[in-house]
């Protein structure tokens, strides 16, 4: 003796409604689906750009100074390194790119005749 569990067939509404609810989950699955490529992917660019950047910042730089020049303060401001410089009685300030340490610009004060 054996027990089977009739299924009913559904009606043409319910039909309807699993067919909307299927598409609605196919939806939202593929739409988590998009955003989860995009987050990978965006890691993956910074991690790239970085490992980039780290590498042009291992080679050696020499700056040079006028002659008499001496180094008053040193700091970061952002992605640049700050040079205060004390060049015979005149304040200068230097500053290079922190990761590639290329020169980014340079300002003298100097007093009113």
């Amino acid at each position: 003796m054996t027990t089977e569990t009739a299924v009913p067939e559904p009606t043409p509404e319910q039909a309807a409604l699993f067919a909307r609810v299927r598409r609605m989950m196919l939806i939202a699955g593929l739409t988590t689906a998009l955003a989860i490529c995009a987050v990978l992917i965006a890691v993956g660019y910074r991690l790239f750009k970085s490992e980039g950047r780290a590498a042009e910042a291992v080679s050696d730089v020499t700056a040079t100074l006028p002659k008499g020049a001496r180094i008053v303060s040193s700091g970061v401001a952002g992605d640049r390194l700050v040079i205060t410089l004390d060049v015979g009685g005149v304040t200068e300030i230097r500053t290079y790119d922190a990761h590639t340490l290329k020169p980014a610009g340079k300002l003298k004060f100097a007093n009113e005749p």
